[in-house]
């Protein structure tokens, strides 16, 4: 029997799971609102935050799983990439825990968990597998050959589709963060209403900046013949944006499946949960007969449990660091 203890801290979540053999006993997330008013995370004021819920949440997790510390075999923690002040409570947290009780310290690439989310559900993907994750600081397609050696074969060059989500929301006026509620207001929307175009990237790699640019200069032109626009067309506007950020996703992950053979596919990261893509991936999985896997709306967003399914499989294969290894904010998924 294997217990891994896992810390997630990137960004603005204060996250702790544990999981025993590959099953996730407990996944506890504290979420910060202090950034709703300012319209986006403060890195400052979010390491301040996992200072003060890091002990409550990993207390929470290991009750809540009917462990104690001691039981532990392995701490692994988000190592890459996010906000450095963030990443370094998780860090030291979890690297004292290491030293304390003489156990395994494992480091996880915050990409990387993304990607094996998919394996916590019952029913998991096969090998090979390739996942389109989206997130609001990333966008990548990951061909996966085993839940350790894994590809980027196409990601974005420049924003993310979690990013063209919330700046397009923030466009429109709309309250921290966006995305969810363009999601929200889309439902009600026509998706055909207004035309964005797609941006021609050759390959796999994706681009969100000429997007955004359009969606400004749209919402600029509607306002200026009625300042009321934006009001009036809000749940027609939200379902074209994401209509056509949905759509620039599911062409690219349809080339991939062509050009890679590989028909198990697989999406994740936050934007995972948004319910057109959820539904578009769905929809076009029915048309090419894939095999489609989407993790639960838990394990969608930033979570503890997907640190801890990777450690897991990085501790059967004995991947240990030392209690050197630093947190880096911008370090490549391998």
């Amino acid at each position: 029997m294997t217990l891994i203890l896992a810390i997630e801290s990137s960004c603005d979540e204060t996250a702790a799971a544990v999981c025993r053999d590959g099953k996730i006993l407990s996944n506890i997330i504290a979420t910060q609102s202090i950034h709703e008013q300012y319209g986006g995370v403060v890195p400052e004021l979010a390491s301040r935050a996992h200072l003060q819920n890091i002990v409550p949440v990993v207390d929470s997790a290991l009750r809540t799983a009917g462990v104690l510390l001691e039981d532990i075999d392995a701490f692994a923690f988000t190592q890459a990439p996010g906000l450095i002040g963030a990443l370094l409570v998780g860090a030291q947290f979890a690297k004292s825990l290491s030293l304390a009780f003489d156990k395994p310290l494992i480091t996880v690439h915050h990409m990387q968990a993304h990607v094996l989310a998919n394996l916590i559900a019952e029913k998991k993907p096969s090998f090979p597998f390739l996942c389109l994750t989206v997130s609001g600081g990333h966008t990548q397609i990951v061909l996966c050959q085993s839940p350790l050696q894994m590809k980027v074969i196409g990601e974005t060059l420049d924003d993310a589709a979690g990013e063209a989500f919330d700046k397009s929301a923030k466009l429109m006026g709309l309250p921290y963060p966006g995305g969810p509620l363009i999601d929200k207001y889309a439902k009600d929307g026509d998706p055909f209403k207004f035309k964005f175009p797609e941006p021609q990237i050759p390959g796999l790699n994706f681009s969100f900046s000429g997007l955004k640019t359009s969606i400004l200069y749209f919402l600029q032109q509607g306002t200026a013949k009625n300042p009321n626009f934006i009001e009036e067309n809000r749940d027609d506007i939200c379902a074209s944006v994401q209509h056509r950020i949905v759509t620039i996703l599911l062409n690219k992950l349809k080339k991939a499946a062509e050009e890679t053979g590989v028909n198990n596919i697989c999406i994740a990261g936050g934007v995972s949960a948004n319910s057109g893509l959820r539904e578009g991936f769905a929809e076009l999985g029915k048309q090419l007969l894939w095999k489609t896997f989407i993790p639960p709306f838990e394990y969608c967003t930033d979570n503890a449990a997907m640190i801890a399914i990777t450690g897991y499989y990085k501790y059967l294969n004995k991947d240990f660091a030392d209690l050197s290894v630093s947190p880096s904010a911008r370090a490549v998924m391998k």
